[in-house]
């Protein structure tokens, strides 16, 4: 496989592009620059039973009220956006932004209400209690907790929101924003184009939110990041597993590169301000003994190392 330079842009989730690079089918590649759910089920067969979406002109009415049921929140207090970069890019260009560093490189940092990421994003540290922001984005708040959102709309913030991630279908597009001030809603839902959010979407979302099992879902990803963190440890690495679906590895070096001739990409954390970091997704439980092989190789571990393989708990029907 020849080598392919590093994708430098703000955001992971560029396996396909990389794969055009190296001449592979993206098919194969394992993506885990993108941390998404690596427990919730294939959306391919809850899209298809709505293809004929693709004909008329969406209407994200219903699919609101499903999520807000689902979320416990009041309709009125709901945005659904197309992604949770929609949802950042709306709130922001009414609000503006500044950050504490490191956090997610789509806020705006020109002035305004301070923006969060919980947990962090790369640090993977959930806010104290009494921890308060201008912004909160819950991007991966469900995975970490168990639970749909802490409330902070409710106490004066704008909350995003990414069901991408949950849902692990990010080309399907799906976020949110919640906000109880309604003046404040109103000018954030009057940046948003007419039918921002696709048909396709919209139709999908009773079907891909059956499944949904927070607690289990929550307890088997950060089972699988705890096997993660085991594995990378073993070969050497210097990991931090915070409460993401994802860990970091500090003076991580070639790694990077030398996953990526193996058609496994991570996430270059340049763009947070770790310039020697990167970070890695959870994977999928069957996705670990690939992983697993391609660092033996590369960080020159022995044959006899310890093997370390997640345990992902089935209890409760979860998947």
């Amino acid at each position: 496989m020849r080598s392919a330079p590093l994708d430098r842009r703000a955001h992971g989730g560029n396996g396909a592009r990389l794969a055009a690079e190296l001449g592979i089918d993206p098919a194969v590649v394992l993506d885990l620059s993108a941390s998404l759910c690596p427990v919730a089920p294939d959306p391919s067969a809850a899209v298809r039973r709505h293809l004929g979406a693709l004909g008329r002109y969406p209407d994200p009415e219903r699919a609101t009220t499903l999520l807000a049921q689902a979320m416990e929140v009041e309709p009125g207090h709901l945005l659904l956006t197309n992604g949770g970069a929609e949802a950042i890019a709306l709130t922001g260009s009414v609000l503006g932004g500044t950050v504490e560093e490191p956090d997610f490189s789509l806020y705006p940092r020109a002035g305004g209400p301070l923006w969060r990421s919980n947990p962090n994003n790369p640090l993977g540290t959930l806010a104290p209690a009494g921890a308060r922001a201008g912004v909160w984005d819950e991007a991966f708040w469900p995975l970490a907790t168990g639970s749909w959102t802490r409330g902070d709309h409710l106490r004066g913030s704008v909350v995003v929101g990414s069901l991408t991630k949950l849902l692990a279908c990010p080309g399907l597009r799906l976020g949110y924003v919640l906000c109880a001030d309604d003046a404040l809603m109103g000018r954030i839902r009057r940046g948003q184009p007419e039918w921002s959010v696709n048909g396709l979407a919209a139709d999908s979302l009773a079907d891909l939110l059956r499944p949904v099992d927070l607690p289990a879902w929550s307890r088997q990803t950060g089972a699988l990041r705890e096997a993660l963190a085991g594995l990378l440890g073993s070969c050497g690495l210097s990991v931090r597993a915070g409460q993401g679906p994802w860990v970091l590895v500090d003076e991580a070096g070639a790694l990077r590169a030398q996953l990526l001739t193996e058609g496994i990409v991570v996430r270059d954390c340049a763009s947070f301000g770790l310039s020697d970091a990167v970070r890695i997704a959870v994977p999928r439980e069957e996705h670990f003994p690939r992983l697993e092989e391609a660092l033996r190789r590369h960080c020159g571990t022995t044959s006899e190392a310890r093997s370390v393989r997640p345990r992902a708990d089935r209890r409760h029907g979860a998947p």
